[in-house]
């Protein structure tokens, strides 16, 4: 889950709608697993330079660390990632959000294959960031592609750049439809987010009908009203089932959500020069 707006308690955020991603842990609809328990974490935007982050390796519905600060912490931009391995080790820094400098990154799905291609991808890291990857996931090393790509400066291109040369690494070392994934990625100003996959076949992603337009069409509904025009939403998952509220986000494409004027357009992936 992604979370823009006026600052709003993360408590309001996690843990009060209908299925909020705390449910969502235990009790997915969508997801490629029901339970996702092998860790969870946090990252928002506060009063310091760059975002901070809370992770750990327990579910996040049995943390009642998470309970605890998520009553006091107002944030404008919350990420929100609950973990269900898809091999790689249950530990603190292979949970998400991945935070590079202002960054932040979050990414549902698998790169198939990946203990194939590993060393290729990670090859292909620019030497000066290589050193800041902590964990051994691959949505870790496709953060790290991304930024190798200029994703401070053109996040649709470096995605796109990204995604091409795993398609084109998978290609070579026989491995069938290599990318999965829904991402969302943030400097704390705008949101970006993808959803791709090679087989066109992806996770389920939506973002939230424009505030005004819902509490047009639900007035009855309260906290509705104590939400600003600028909120907007990023989730997997509806957090609660309100008719108008959602917009599922077309199989292969990407948008922005930024002050002002949102955008989505479709996304393909740019394979590498040779």
């Amino acid at each position: 889950m992604a979370y823009s707006g006026d600052p709003i308690l993360i408590e309001d955020l996690l843990f009060r709608p209908v299925h909020s991603l705390i449910d969502q842990s235990l009790h997915s609809r969508m997801g490629a697993t029901t339970t996702n328990g092998d860790g969870f974490g946090i990252g928002w935007y506060g009063e310091g330079p760059t975002p901070a982050v809370f992770k750990c390796i327990e579910p996040a519905w049995n943390e009642r660390n998470l309970q605890e600060i998520s009553r006091q912490i107002r944030t404008p931009l919350l990420f929100a990632h609950v973990r269900a391995s898809t091999g790689t080790p249950v530990q603190r820094s292979n949970c998400h959000p991945f935070r590079y400098g202002d960054w932040l990154w979050m990414h549902n799905g698998a790169l198939r294959g990946f203990s194939e291609v590993k060393r290729d991808l990670l090859m292909a890291v620019d030497p000066g960031l290589y050193p800041d990857i902590e964990g051994s996931t691959d949505s870790e090393t496709l953060f790290f592609l991304a930024l190798t790509f200029g994703l401070t400066e053109d996040p649709f291109a470096a995605v796109a750049r990204a995604v091409g040369l795993v398609e084109d690494v998978g290609a070579r070392r026989g491995v069938e439809n290599p990318v999965q994934m829904t991402v969302a990625t943030t400097d704390g100003t705008s949101l970006w987010v993808f959803r791709y996959s090679t087989e066109g076949r992806t996770r389920s992603l939506f973002f939230s009908t424009a505030v005004e337009k819902v509490r047009a069409l639900h007035p009855e509904v309260e906290v509705l009203h104590r939400l600003s025009d600028e909120t907007r939403f990023v989730v997997s998952e509806p957090l609660r089932d309100v008719e108008g509220a959602w917009n599922e986000v077309p199989e292969s494409h990407a948008g922005v959500i930024r002050p002002g004027e949102d955008e989505i357009r479709p996304f393909q992936p740019v394979a590498p020069v040779r």
